[in-house]
């Protein structure tokens, strides 16, 4: 016991392993940690206010979008982490050079960052800010975190048919407003129908759609606050605040999840 003792208290006071990035946006490529701490672009960054840390921090990083050579503004990009979390982004606001910037941010193995809770990780080993992200209405499932890979992959529509709404709906129809919200809020953690590359959460219609068994007033507290409904210490899933989504927004949320619990299919 008291040699297993001292195992674990030798390997947590180990440095940092060097990480390595991998980039599949044409060409692949793989970075390691101390060339792109070495990259000519590599400056220091401060970051306002930081989404997951919840607090202003510092950080050495490069702009992603050097990083992304061969990327279009049109092209679909898929950030994939540690624990399965697949955040689907547009390339177009990371090519950009403000005043919304995205930066990849690089843990540094001498200098690690802070853990991102009692006896959990950093956010490393790369992890994607962003400097002024309210000029861009950038939003928190777009700060990615503990990322292995980047990825250009073809649109979601496209990838997963088994997502869309029914077709025949107008363009206007705040059911498709809520499918862009899906993406953006809620698949880089959970499937539809079987579909996603998410690995996290639960499918929210296989094999029942939450507006089946939960009450509209409970199902909208849970994503505003999930603690507050079903409380447990392994929770993951974060709370949407109306700062990042609002009450329109939700209800268009909402009316897309109740029209796919009528559109049941599982992936191809």
């Amino acid at each position: 016991m008291r040699q297993c003792l001292a195992l674990l208290l030798f390997a947590l006071s180990l440095p940092l392993a060097a990480a390595q990035l991998n980039l599949q946006i044409g060409a692949d490529r793989t970075w390691q940690t101390a060339a792109l701490l070495a990259h000519p672009q590599t400056q220091d960054i401060q970051v306002e206010q930081d989404v997951t840390y919840k607090r202003p921090m510092h950080y050495r990083a490069v702009p992603l979008a050097a990083l992304l050579d061969g990327v279009s503004e049109g092209d679909h990009l898929q950030a994939v982490a540690l624990d399965g979390f697949a955040a689907e982004m547009p390339a177009g606001p990371l090519l950009q050079d403000g005043p919304a910037r995205a930066w990849l941010a690089i843990e540094d193995p001498a200098h690690p960052w802070p853990g991102l809770g009692k006896d959990k990780p950093s956010a490393g080993p790369f992890y994607l800010v962003w400097t002024h992200p309210e000029a861009s209405g950038i939003r928190p499932e777009q700060w990615p975190f503990q990322i292995t890979t980047l990825r250009r992959l073809a649109s979601v529509a496209e990838r997963f048919p088994a997502l869309l709404p029914d077709e025949a709906l107008t363009e206007d129809d705040p059911i498709r407003q809520g499918f862009a919200l899906f993406q953006q809020n809620c698949l880089a953690c959970h499937r539809l129908n079987g579909a996603g590359d998410a690995q996290l959460g639960p499918d929210l219609n296989l094999p029942h759609n939450p507006t089946e068994y939960l009450r509209p007033g409970y199902l909208r507290r849970l994503i505003r606050d999930p603690q507050s409904l079903r409380q447990w210490p392994q929770a993951k899933m974060p709370g949407f605040a109306p700062s990042v989504l609002n009450e329109q927004e939700l209800d268009a949320l909402l009316a897309y999840l109740e029209h796919m619990a009528g559109r049941k299919l599982q992936a191809r």
